[in-house]
């Protein structure tokens, strides 16, 4: 197994109630939660807002280290490993963010940013590498001098997917790296990341809360609510029979078209009348 959480659990101090001067209540984000990814696997994370996904997947890359349990990386205890410990792995666990507006300094042309994270983990960084990283992931080398701004949400959002998958990592969460994009955009981004997967063997957690999405994209889906996860299985399983009333309430959620019937039968102008 490439990653493994045992039972972990999650506390954060809660800003709202102080319980004694320079003390504060800890609020439980994450409870009692486990999972794990073998390399190559596509594994969902769905839920409501607030329902620990995200925090969930920070936890995998040990951003936020557990209040209790255990995480393993290949075997390895880093439950509570240093930066040091971590700092050898953190190459090969990289995350994709939800806004690569704000996770992309504007002040950085792309060739820089993607070269500084290739610096940092003692790659090579010249242009000829940086311009076959952006065609990997559908950029035009011209990209290299251009800056976020410069770039439509899709084109920046392949920007941060090719700064995680260059560093070749073994391990990769993906936390609503779609929401943001229209259908089209999305399916070519879908694409990419399914491709990318399967070139590199790529273990992927995938954040959202649209089960649309989830559905075309993971093998495994972990349904999570209050910082708990309520089910789990294989995708089409989870669809076709799902065990309880929450899993079935979102998937009744999933939008689906509406055609009028006889619309294909009509003309333009006829649609058009109210």
């Amino acid at each position: 197994m490439l990653i493994e959480a045992r039972n972990i659990s999650l506390d954060v101090p809660d800003m709202g109630h102080q319980v004694l001067i320079g003390q504060r209540r800890k609020l439980r984000i994450l409870n009692n939660v486990s999972i794990s990814l073998k390399k190559g696997e596509t594994v969902g994370l769905v839920g409501e807002s607030g329902s620990g996904k995200t925090s969930l997947g920070r936890s995998l890359l040990r951003l936020y280290e557990p209040s209790e349990g255990q995480l393993l990386f290949e075997g390895q205890d880093i439950t509570h490993a240093g930066p040091a410990q971590l700092k050898p792995l953190r190459r090969r666990m990289q995350m994709i963010f939800q806004d690569p507006q704000s996770s992309l300094n504007p002040r950085h042309t792309i060739g820089n940013i993607l070269a500084t994270a290739l610096k940092l983990n003692g790659m090579d960084a010249g242009e000829t590498s940086i311009a076959a990283i952006l065609d990997r992931v559908g950029l035009p080398s011209s990209a290299i001098r251009r800056y976020p701004h410069q770039l439509s949400g899709g084109q920046r959002q392949r920007v941060g997917i090719a700064r995680a998958v260059a560093l070749k990592p073994d391990f990769v969460v993906a936390d609503e790296i779609v929401s943001g994009l229209d259908v089209s955009t999305q399916a070519q981004v879908l694409d990419l990341l399914r491709g990318l997967r399967d070139e590199m063997g790529l273990a992927l957690a995938f954040i959202s809360h649209d089960l649309s999405v989830v559905r075309y994209l993971c093998e495994r889906v972990v349904i999570m609510k209050g910082g708990e996860i309520v089910e789990e299985g294989q995708t089409a399983e989870v669809f076709a029979r799902p065990r309880t009333d929450f899993t079935r309430t979102l998937i009744a959620s999933i939008p689906l078209p509406e055609v009028t019937p006889g619309w294909l039968d009509e003309t333009p102008l006829e649609r058009a009348r109210p």
